[in-house]
Formats: structure tokens, C-alpha cells, sequence
């Protein structure tokens, strides 16, 4: 899926002490916080074979291990398929039920809910998604 970025602001958090990682769960986080846009399990082994000897089945235990962590974030691209960030990249988009494309927010509209929820509730928050759903602009003049 490809992302076109609304603006290039790259809004960053801090990173928490890090849990004991395997090899291949390092090797995975490194992959991911090396790319710009969101990777499905498919496309970070291709990236990952390319690296090192690992198998599909590798990739996806330490992919649920990682999210388990706090470390990766997912969201469902429109095929219904899984997109793993690094948790450091809080990213919201707009994507279009037409064409697949997914265009990058400049900002995140919830961080500051996020962070009262956080503060409120007893609940140890890794990350939060949004996205909405919808037609481009392009897409919408197509249809019209």
C-alpha cells in the first residue's frame, strides 16, 4: 500500500527500557524502524531474507511478541492485511476504500486523549490507532 504523506512531520516518542530480545525479534525491530512506511509480515520477511536465514513462521511469532512488548503497533491496510510499525511512530491516516491509498495525518488528533486515558485508567497503554475511511479526491471525481 502506498502512504503519501500530508505533511513530513515525523512525530517521534521516547523509547522505554527495552525488554530482553531475541536475535530474529532485533533483527524484526530493527527492519521495521529502518522503513518509512508500515510493513505486513510478508513484505518484512522478503526484507528480512534478504538479511539473514528466517522463516515466515519466525517472523510473525516475534512480530505478536513484539506488539506483546509494546514495541510494534499494527492496523489493517484495505486487503484486511496486517501493517507493523515501531511503536515510536505514531501515525494516523486517512485511506481510501477505492484505490487502497493510505495518505499520513500530520499530527495525531488523540495524543492528548490518549494521555489523560493513560493518566485516569489503571491500564498500561502501548499505543493507540485512527484512521478513517473513505474516497480521495481522485477517487471521488472518478465516481462522480
Amino acid at each position: 500500500m502506498k502512504n503519501d504523506s500530508l505533511s513530513q512531520k515525523n512525530t517521534t516518542r521516547p523509547t522505554h527500557h527495552l525488554p530482553h530480545l531475541t536475535r530474529n525479534q532485533q533483527a524484526v525491530l530493527a527492519v521495521l524502524r529502518q522503513q518509512s512506511d508500515a510493513l505486513s509480515a510478508q513484505e518484512l520477511y522478503g526484507v528480512l531474507r534478504e538479511q539473514q536465514a528466517i522463516g515466515l513462521a519466525t517472523v510473525y511469532r516475534a512480530l505478536e511478541t513484539l506488539k506483546l512488548q509494546g514495541l510494534v503497533q499494527s492496523r489493517s491496510g484495505t486487503n484486511g492485511e496486517a501493517l507493523h510499525s515501531p511503536i515510536e511512530q505514531d501515525r494516523h491516516y486517512l485511506t481510501c476504500l477505492h484505490c487502497g491509498q493510505s495518505f499520513l495525518l500530520d499530527h495525531c488528533p488523540v495524543h492528548d486523549l490518549a494521555v489523560q486515558v493513560h493518566l485516569s485508567v489503571p491500564f498500561k497503554i502501548y499505543y493507540h490507532t485512527l484512521e478513517f475511511f473513505g474516497l480521495c479526491e481522485p477517487c471521488t471525481h472518478q465516481r462522480s
